[in-house]
């Protein structure tokens, strides 16, 4: 057995397959130069004896070799340095006249060295016992796959085609439907990606935890549409491990929630936020304004998509689902996201704010076309998708309840729990994780009780959320629920609109205050996430704002003049609508939603479209109006935590603690359409155990009519008075009770309250000695 010398250039990466009569170093990683190669001369006449000669590649001179004594089988033994691992040992074979030996495949000889069989789990890219870096994709479909490694960043030099390409046998590396691949060192190489079906198609690996940037190529005409070329490499880079110190998660109950819905870049993109240029529109601009969610009460923020996405088509339509989003590190890069990501979650949990992310797994930004196709459907089509789609739903529609993506998503949902300490999660298009491989609904969707009974998942906050951003519907929709899946209620915004704009039976606000009983009487009203406006549709100050024939489905109001207004009179009542929406959804059974800006007066100018609402105007913080809104709001969470006993409620009000009356304290006008005020009394359920002064009554009177109304208000027991917390109608800053103004006006039982028009107003039963 012979030894050869140390090549004088590093073993190369020769085209893949090439011969030549040579051994070739195909790999090596990704540098250039020579190999050795290796020529074995067979006798023409069989019997004779024959030799090996071995010669370095482009070179006519070899080293002869004794033939091998005894009928023993010739061998030679070449040594490298193992770092040039993996690549391919390339040799050729010939006869003495010269012709090609092949293989049983009619190919040429071809070695792999530094490559292992690896092992099916976990998928992904991963590092086992002995260093060796293992990769595992599920493809049932694919009747051939190759690993790709890329020698630099895709887009730079030499990035673009992989400096070495590995051939996974079927009989090796294949176990099942997973196909898997071990490398000794994957040194040198930036980035990996798998190709399928013999596509030379690089495809990104489904459970990649580091990723380098979404890339669009040039455009192609594809059936008569033009789409652009996407591609998305995972990356080699191993995200550093992180030191959580005592980090832990709050784990609020449901009904103590306080939920503020933000865009990460659009939350502090805006120059007035103040912050640096490499922290706007960051997970670190976030954690700079967590005093902005302390003071108006807040102790969850709920994250649209954080997911990488696709840039033209929004958040909302992802193409991967194990790491955050690149643009939203101050780098933009993933290992930078992922940190920063971390540092804003720990930020939070350490002000006592859960962090909760929206999710979207029922569709992906990937096209139909092969140029549009990213990773899973390239990878395996008729596993991950619907294999026929929706009908009258263009976008890829995942088969969420087929096993391989049922994993899929838990797996995903673990690792945001477990590795980045994430809350809970709300899942939108929430209708489209109950269908079938056919499309069809399941009456028990796997995917669905797995996540609910997940022993990992169990301790979050899950959260069914019906809009689509496929056809910007948002629909209740009876969802399965096995009294563990909270769900976004649509309701509740559609009724309190109707009823302030005089439109909605009173027996409908009636329901949504005492917690949807409609919706979630056997869960309870916990699980009623409510909201008046969100990101979808009109903002706040737009739905007091414009109201016109394109805007029916919103159930506006402009208030008497549409847009923009001077008008003294018509800004006086939008203020005062806007005071309304909020008190009704702080008074409200169930966790308040608060959409980002409708603090401040955030405008998209009419547009319902999600596309249009820009960056938050942090300038506007400082005006008296925005001053007003979030002390407003900061007073009705400090009274809903006072009030726990009322407000944040895990069962339903007792009924005989409910009482209901028009103006003059008879029977309101449930099925009177044009009956537009009620009064709700609330009696505090005794407990010997509270203060007097936290479990007096609750009186509230709510009109939406042009005209005001004079209430009676219910007899109190001797030594008692009703006290004025609210009254939308007042100037501020007296138009809500707080501790810097005593001065509350206190009522007698049975005496009169003049509740002016287009006003909510809020009584409190308290001993008048107190």
């Amino acid at each position: 057995m012979a030894s050869l010398p140390a090549p004088p250039t590093p073993l190369g990466s020769c085209p893949r397959g090439r011969g030549g009569g040579r051994v070739d170093g195909d790999g090596g990683g990704g540098g250039g130069g020579g190999g050795y190669a290796v020529s074995v001369e067979v006798p023409g006449t069989r019997g004779r004896e024959g030799g090996l000669v071995l010669r370095a590649s482009g070179s006519g001179e070899g080293v002869p070799l004794a033939p091998a004594a005894g009928g023993a089988s010739l061998s030679a033994e070449l040594s490298f340095d193992p770092p040039r691992a993996p690549f391919y040992l390339s040799f050729l074979l010939t006869d003495a006249s010269g012709a090609e030996i092949r293989t049983h495949r009619k190919t040429s000889f071809r070695v792999p060295v530094g490559v292992g069989p690896g092992s099916p789990a976990p998928l992904g890219m991963s590092i086992s016992g002995d260093g060796a870096v293992n990769f595992a994709v599920y493809s049932k479909n694919a009747n051939a796959v190759s690993l790709y490694l890329y020698a630099a960043a895709v887009g730079g030099s030499g990035g673009d085609e992989p400096a070495l390409e590995i051939d996974l046998d079927p009989y090796i590396h294949r176990t099942g439907n997973v196909w898997h691949v071990s490398l000794a060192s994957v040194d040198g190489y930036v980035s990996y990606a798998f190709c399928c079906g013999g596509i030379r198609r690089p495809l990104l690996d489904p459970y990649a935890k580091v990723i380098g940037d979404f890339v669009s190529g040039n455009s192609v005409y594809d059936e008569g549409v033009t789409a652009p070329s996407m591609r998305c490499f995972a990356s080699l880079a191993i995200a550093p491990s992180y030191i959580w110190g005592r980090d832990r998660h709050p784990r609020l109950p449901l009904e103590k929630l306080v939920v503020y819905r933000a865009n990460v870049a659009l939350f502090t993109k805006d120059r007035s936020s103040g912050l640096p240029d490499d922290a706007a529109g960051t997970f670190t601009g976030l954690s700079a304004k967590v005093e902005h969610f302390r003071s108006l009460g807040v102790n969850a923020i709920l994250l649209e998509p954080v997911f990488p996405f696709h840039q033209v088509k929004g958040p909302y339509f992802p193409y991967h689902f194990f790491s955050p989003m690149n643009l939203y590190s101050s780098k933009g890069l993933s290992v930078s996201a992922i940190k920063s990501m971390k540092d804003m979650v720990r930020v939070m949990h350490r002000n006592g704010i859960e962090v909760l992310l929206e999710v979207v797994f029922t569709h992906t930004a990937e096209g139909e076309s092969e140029c549009q196709t990213i990773s899973m459907r390239g990878i395996d089509n008729s596993s991950y998708y619907i294999a026929n789609g929706i009908a009258g739903c263009k976008a890829s529609i995942l088969n969420c309840n087929h096993p391989v993506t049922q994993k899929l998503i838990l797996d995903s949902l673990r690792h945001w729990v477990l590795d980045f300490h994430v809350d809970g999660f709300c899942f939108i298009n929430a209708p489209f994780l109950v269908r079938g491989p056919g499309g069809e609904y399941l009456s028990r969707p796997p995917l669905l009780e797995a996540i609910a009974f997940d022993p990992v998942l169990s301790m979050t906050k899950i959260i069914a959320d019906p809009w689509s951003p496929l056809d910007i519907s948002n629909v209740q929709f009876p969802f399965p629920h096995w009294k563990r899946w909270a769900e976004v209620n649509t309701r509740f915004s559609i009724d309190v609109r109707k009823f302030l704009k005089r439109e909605a039976l009173i027996s409908d606000l009636a329901t949504r205050l005492c917690g949807s009983g409609d919706l979630f009487s056997t869960r309870g009203p916990a699980f009623s996430f409510n909201h008046v406006s969100r990101n979808s549709g009109l903002s706040l100050v737009d739905l007091v704002s414009f109201s016109n024939d394109d805007l029916l489905s919103e159930s506006s109001w402009n208030c008497g003049e549409e847009g923009p207004s001077e008008n003294s009179a018509v800004l006086q009542t939008r203020l005062r609508q806007i005071r309304n929406f909020l008190f009704i959804l702080f008074v409200s059974l169930g966790v308040p939603v608060l959409n980002m800006g409708d603090e401040c007066g955030h405008s998209a100018a009419g547009s319902v479209s999600y596309k249009d609402r820009g960056p938050l105007n942090w300038r506007g913080m400082k005006t008296t109006f925005v001053k007003e809104v979030t002390g407003f709001i900061s007073f009705l969470t400090a009274l809903r935590s006072r009030r726990g006993d009322i407000f944040q409620r895990r069962e339903f009000l007792k009924l005989e603690n409910i009482h209901w009356y028009g103006s003059d304290l008879c029977e309101p006008g449930w099925d009177d359409p044009t009956s537009n005020f009620l009064c709700m009394h609330i009696n505090a359920e005794v407990d010997e155990m509270a203060a007097d002064s936290v479990r007096g009554d609750l009186y509230i009177c709510f009109n939406a009519n042009e005209e005001s109304v004079s209430a009676a208000l219910p007899a109190l027991a001797e030594g008692s008075v009703w006290l004025r917390l609210v009254d939308t109608s007042l100037a501020f800053p007296g138009f809500f009770a707080t501790e810097s103004n005593p001065k509350v006006q206190q009522v007698p039982g049975l005496s009169s309250y003049h509740v002016e028009a287009h006003t909510c107003v809020l009584f409190e039963s308290k001993s008048a000695l107190a």
